[in-house]
């Protein structure tokens, strides 16, 4: 198999695979935390990577023939100033011009030097670079891979269900690698429902990879000419390419709780019936009831939030609900009048004023080393509204709105400058439900209402990843329903079982009402928690008789 930097592979990927490439190269050179900031607005740079504590900034330049000029140097020097960078270069699959090292020498009698990366070298840098490094697992990764590979091999079908933080995409990839290993002439086809998740998706793969497999992207922007090695893809691009006559070996389906009784998806699955196929998610639940287990199986393995916090592999959560404006004559009247789930989420539970977020957020704030926070909200709207409420405090001037209207160069900046400190606090809007992966938030406040079991889920899911020095996150709800208040009841019954290891040194998670007379009411007239949170709207709640309640 030949390397991904081969002449012919660079020259068929055109420009933005160039840069995905020279990007995959810096991961097997050993940079960290590599980002690829090409487009509007980057400065002049496209690649930013560190490397033995040194910022590097890249530049990447695609020829279909002819040489690399001057403008290369110009456009990364000025990224290496707004970047503060230690290290400049210019990449090409040619060569720089004559001009292009005469641009180099004057920047370097300046003090800047500008080096430069071409055809030849990136195939001298391909060979050095060693094999990735065997990953080593959690036990129950470990164990999930096993369970996985197991039914593959016996049922051709396997499922995951994998909360978010515990590493479902690890797993994947490691299937996906062991795959190819043991059929380096075969196919594999990873499939995703938007075009950002795919994108991320291949670049979470290439570490669980032999470094001579291929991968691409295929979607509707993006049509590589080559499926060999592994193809991210979506849905429609998938099927497309498979109804054309392509069959890959092994399918991935991630966050697989997309996957319907019908349509696209589950005529992709059925094209490809004789592949083995798999699925992950983190919330197998969807809103029609359909089973993903009908399509895939009995879930392989299962890891839910409760017992990866018992373990100690997630943020444990100091959950603190707030429902102070309850209005008690109204709970008093609901065993009489036989609410369904809606009519009573609309007379018991009632916005509170987004100054009321900002205040209690405050205080979490001051409370909290090193805090980090993410402000769900309801609304495009509702999230700009909320960016300015948080920049009149001093402390969050650099607050920043997070949402699906803005460009993505602009989510992408926003989202780096989150990562480093530079924005305290997002207020988001869907963006960060599937995804994105944001370890160092210590803080959640869910400012919007959700009926959704998946997507609460999801967003909570946000702040259960670990990191050096976190142990927990707090969660701070606003606008709960009585389904979200069931999830959270079920939730600590499961946390406060002992039928599963606790590590020692793990802090105990905490689920709090501000409100105990909201708790204990709730607790008795809630009669099955686990069935109440994914109950729809029209679903009669059952009551105790309020008048035989204990006192």
């Amino acid at each position: 198999m030949t390397s991904f930097l081969a002449p012919r592979r660079l020259l068929d990927g055109g420009p933005n695979r160039f840069t995905r490439q020279v990007e995959r190269l810096m991961s097997l050179l050993g940079f960290r935390d590599v980002v690829n900031i090409d487009g509007p607005g980057d400065h002049g740079g496209d690649l930013l990577g560190t490397f033995n504590g040194q910022l590097w900034v890249v530049q990447t330049k695609w020829k279909n023939k002819g040489a690399v000029d001057r403008s290369g140097v110009d456009e990364v020097s000025a990224a290496f100033e707004h970047y503060g960078a230690s290290k400049a270069v210019v990449v090409t699959n040619t060569k720089p011009s004559s001009d292009a090292e005469q641009r180099a020498t004057e920047l370097l009698r300046l003090g800047r030097t500008v080096d430069f990366w071409n055809g030849q070298d990136l195939q001298g840098l391909f060979d050095a670079a060693t094999e990735n490094t065997p990953i080593v697992l959690r036990d129950y990764q470990d164990a999930a891979v096993s369970a996985l590979w197991s039914d593959l091999q016996s049922r051709r079908r396997a499922l995951l269900i994998l909360a978010t933080g515990l590493g479902k995409t690890v797993v994947g990839g490691e299937i996906v690698g062991r795959y190819l290993r043991e059929n380096p002439d075969q196919d594999v086809l990873v499939v995703a429902h938007t075009k950002e998740l795919v994108n991320q998706l291949e670049r979470a793969l290439w570490r669980h990879l032999p470094k001579r497999v291929p991968t691409q992207v295929l979607t509707g922007d993006e049509r590589p000419t080559s499926l060999s090695g592994v193809t991210c893809a979506t849905t429609s691009s998938a099927l497309g390419a498979v109804l054309r006559g392509w069959k890959p070996g092994l399918v991935m389906i991630d966050e697989t709780h997309h996957v319907g009784a019908d349509g696209q998806y589950d005529r992709l699955l059925d094209e490809l019936k004789h592949s083995l196929q798999f699925g992950v998610t983190a919330t197998p639940w969807r809103g029609d009831k359909y089973d993903i287990e009908s399509r895939f199986g009995a879930a392989s393995f299962k890891l839910g939030i409760e017992d990866g916090m018992r373990r100690g592999y997630l943020a444990t959560v100091d959950y603190r609900l707030f429902v102070d404006n309850i209005d008690w004559d109204v709970v008093r009247e609901a065993s009489l009048n036989n609410y369904s789930i809606k009519e009573l989420n609309s007379r018991l539970f009632l916005t509170q004023r987004d100054e009321a977020v900002v205040d209690a957020l405050k205080e979490a704030w001051n409370a909290n080393v090193a805090p980090r926070a993410i402000v769900f909200c309801q609304t495009i709207e509702h999230a700009e509204r909320m960016e300015q409420l948080l920049r009149k405090l001093p402390e969050w001037a650099g607050a920043a709105a997070l949402h699906a209207g803005m460009h993505k160069r602009e989510r992408q900046q926003r989202l780096l400058d989150f990562r480093a400190g530079r924005v305290p606090i997002l207020a988001a809007v869907d963006i960060l439900n599937e995804g994105v992966d944001v370890p160092d938030v210590n803080i959640l406040a869910f400012a919007r209402v959700t009926h959704s079991r998946r997507i609460f889920v999801q967003q909570l899911g946000r702040g259960l990843r670990l990191r050096e020095g976190k142990e927990r996150v707090l969660a701070l709800d606003f606008v709960s329903d009585i389904r979200r208040v069931a999830a959270l009841l079920n939730m600590r019954r499961q946390l406060e079982a002992t039928d599963v290891e606790v590590l020692p040194s793990v802090p105990q998670p905490s689920i709090q009402f501000n409100d105990l007379r909201a708790e204990s009411l709730l607790e008795q007239w809630i009669l099955d928690a686990a069935d109440l949170e994914t109950a729809n709207d029209e679903a009669r709640l059952q009551f105790l008789d309020p008048d035989v309640l204990p006192a």
